[in-house]
């Protein structure tokens, strides 16, 4: 049984218990403060801070883990991300005052200072463009260090940009795209068991997170148009057709079609006659 390392609170935590349940693992605790949990009686949670989870799963305390790739990058231990589990995004950029004289990081000198919660990451980003600057660590409100003058230019997460703008700051350049990930050690199991198990963990993840993208669509629809049809339901390999009794001109198809153009999937069905048209959420697709 496989031991995942799970953020203990927060968004990333909800995100994670929705995401697992979905996929049958439905995360079962003998209490809502319980540091431990079943995962549907398959593997092992652990909750413990996301700041955290790298370490637990470098040193071997944990198979696996989720938590966001800026907090992994920041930790700087040999950790593979497995999956992408298309939540908790965000952007780690270099931001400068909306009223200062830094416009670009070509206007960044040498010694300009630099607040960050993310020291390894911002000293790693400067070093590689060739610019030394003066680290400021800081725990937290970092959007208010340049007002203070105890910075220059700050590097921090955003993903909307607004408390950047409400706090007098523009984003200047973009150094990481992160967002909550299925992590390993990049270091191999020895047991041929436990990768398999993590690869039934990822597999089963992706197949939810693909269903979330799809939808399924069925129809009845002129067979003489069944040519214009197929352009409009490519499906994964082609739509599936259905006689319908009784139904003599028409036929029934049924077809996954990408969610974020249902609408426009729907319309054109239409516009082929199409009748009857149903249009349900996928709760697992692997294809």
């Amino acid at each position: 049984m496989l031991r995942i390392a799970l953020p203990n609170k927060g968004r990333l935590n909800e995100e994670c218990r929705e995401l697992l349940a979905d996929a049958g693992l439905e995360v079962r605790a003998s209490s809502e403060r319980s540091l431990r949990a079943s995962l549907g009686g398959e593997f092992e949670a652990i909750f413990v801070r996301a700041q955290d989870i790298p370490e637990f799963v470098a040193d071997g305390a944990a198979d696996a883990g989720i938590t966001g790739w800026d907090i992994v990058s920041e930790s700087g231990r040999p950790i593979t991300s497995r999956l992408d589990l298309a939540f908790g995004r965000c952007s780690l950029v270099v931001a400068a005052r909306e009223d200062g004289r830094v416009r670009t990081l070509d206007d960044i000198e040498a010694g300009t200072r630099v607040a960050t919660v993310f020291p390894n990451i911002t000293r790693a980003f400067f070093a590689g463009i060739g610019r030394p600057i003066e680290l400021v660590p800081v725990s937290g409100a970092v959007e208010i260090a340049p007002h203070l003058g105890i910075a220059d230019v700050i590097l921090d997460l955003t993903s909307t940009g607004s408390t950047l703008r409400v706090n007098g700051l523009r984003p200047i350049a973009t150094v990481l795209e992160s967002s909550a990930r299925l992590i390993s050690a990049t270091a191999p199991f020895t047991d041929p068991a436990r990768t398999r198990a993590l690869d039934e963990l990822v597999m089963a993840l992706e197949s939810v997170l693909i269903a979330r993208t799809r939808r399924y669509v069925m129809a009845n629809v002129p067979r003489a148009r069944l040519e214009d049809v197929k352009r409009v339901l490519p499906g994964i390999s082609g739509p599936t057709v259905i006689d319908v009794m009784n139904g003599g001109a028409m036929v029934a198809v049924h077809a996954v079609a990408p969610a974020d153009s249902i609408f426009r999937t729907i319309a054109d069905l239409k516009a082929l006659g199409g009748e009857g048209i149903l249009v349900t959420r996928i709760e697992r697709l692997m294809p």
